[in-house]
């Protein structure tokens, strides 16, 4: 199976079979692969499993005690059939093969069968699934782009305060940065500034840690045919791709020292040139530039220049921590749930008081990524935030400022932030991208993490 779907632990998978070795067989060779793994032996159990679950696959035997597999699919509400499903039986033949492809199979397996063989059709399965759910992402994204569904939930002195900078800056051409932490939402703040400003163009998003520096000023500025080795043809630049519109800087800090200098002559001249080239081009191009650093310390430290950081900082709009909005998680947990339900496929569900507390009191440093990918994964594994948290064997978040369980009130945040990384990461047995995405970071965010620890 691929490095990707063995990182995926947010899927679920249900084994139907009315041998007890062959549930058990089934069972200990995907319980790697699958966060959730259950069994049933018969239709009347499998059927109370999936009312109380979601699962992304069902392995299900055709010859089944009272109703076959391929009868009870097709006896389900249509509406609710968004499981991939793989039959299997030991008494196939032409029809039955036919049967069960009309019924929706992803895979028909003859028994007895090797394990390799099966593992391969769950990972067609899951490849199928995986890149549904890319494209249910993209989608969502191209519709928040041109629909305009974007919008700010809380209604927290802090986020009024955003609303109210948005609105007022909007309608400018002045650059504006953006300072938050990790998960804060910085790029939905620039897209809301793009929508309110009136320009015509298009909204460029760039993640400027995510390019090779060597790279970074070719994907900018665009290059001429011969400029470096490779470049047979000449490309426009993401600068050229904003024409009339917003390009959004996001992750600054991350920019190399030598780009920095480039983007200041940008911004001085509202030109860019491109590499190899020794001509200016004029470009009407809005700039949002986002960061989770502290920039000024980062001009200190001779890592970001300073003339570069006042040209940015012309007019600020900081993001409060989720910590920091507390009043707005429950409004926000409630979000997440409509929406996640309903492009899921999910039935949605109402959280209990516990969950909602535990919820409301955790610190969250990954922020409202972190709250979503919570809800999302809860949702998709069936099991409420309190139970999920305990399972993983993480101390539960306690009531904000007891002190009496959790981290000591005297402890500084970046110690607090720096015991809680590690603890995930020792629940995920060392697994940093399965870690990463609990917390709500980047693979890339977690090892720079690390490396800021001597780690």
């Amino acid at each position: 199976m691929t490095t990707e779907l063995m990182q995926t632990p947010a899927l679920s998978v249900l084994i139907v079979d009315d041998e007890p070795g062959m549930r058990s067989f089934l069972k200990k060779a995907l319980s790697k692969r699958f966060a959730l793994v259950e069994v049933a032996g018969s239709v009347e159990d499998a059927e109370r499993l999936r009312s109380r679950c979601h699962f992304d696959l069902l392995i299900v035997d055709i010859r089944l005690p009272g109703r076959d597999g391929i009868e009870w699919n097709e006896a389900l509400d249509p509406g609710s059939r968004r499981s991939d499903i793989i039959f299997m039986t030991g008494y196939a033949d032409m029809e039955t093969a036919i049967r069960a492809l009309r019924a929706g199979a992803m895979d028909f397996i003859m028994k007895p069968f090797h394990l390799e063989q099966m593992m391969q059709s769950v990972e067609r399965c899951l490849e199928r699934r995986l890149l549904r759910r890319e494209n249910l992402l993209l989608k969502r994204e191209v519709e928040q782009i041109h629909v305009g569904q974007n919008t700010l939930i809380g209604v927290s002195d802090g986020m009024a305060q955003v609303k109210e900078v948005i609105n007022r800056v909007a309608p400018t051409n002045s650059v504006v940065l953006i300072e938050g932490e990790s998960g804060t939402g910085k790029e939905l703040v620039a897209r809301l500034l793009h929508q309110k400003s009136g320009r015509s163009g298009a909204f460029v998003p760039v993640n400027c840690g995510a390019i090779a520096p060597e790279l970074l000023e070719s994907e900018l500025f665009g290059h001429v045919a011969g400029a470096f080795t490779g470049a047979r043809s000449a490309r426009e630049g993401l600068f050229t791709f904003a024409s009339g519109g917003t390009i959004f800087l996001d992750e600054i800090g991350e920019m190399p020292l030598q780009m920095q200098t480039a983007l200041l002559r940008v911004l001085e001249q509202r030109a860019i040139r491109p590499v190899g080239s020794e001509q200016e081009s004029p470009v009407d191009v809005r700039v949002v530039a986002a960061t989770n650093r502290e920039l000024l310390e980062e001009v200190d430290a001779g890592r970001f220049r300073r003339d570069l950081f006042y040209r940015l900082n012309v007019l600020n709009v900081h993001i409060p921590a989720l910590r920091e909005r507390r009043d707005d998680i429950v409004e926000l947990v409630h979000h997440f749930t409509r929406q996640l339900s309903a492009e899921l496929g999910l039935k949605e569900v109402s959280w209990s008081h516990e969950d909602m507390q535990l919820m409301t009191n955790h610190d969250w440093p990954g922020n409202i990524r972190e709250l979503r990918n919570l809800v999302e994964r809860c949702l998709l594994l069936g099991k409420p935030p309190a139970e999920y948290w305990r399972q993983q064997q993480t101390p539960a978040p306690t009531t904000q400022g007891t002190g009496e369980s959790g981290y000591p009130d005297d402890m500084p945040l970046k110690e607090v932030e720096r015991m809680h990384v590690m603890q995930v990461v020792e629940s995920q047995q060392g697994n940093k991208s399965a870690a990463a995405r609990i917390l709500g970071v980047s693979r890339k965010t977690l090892d720079r993490k690390f490396k800021e620890w001597g780690l």
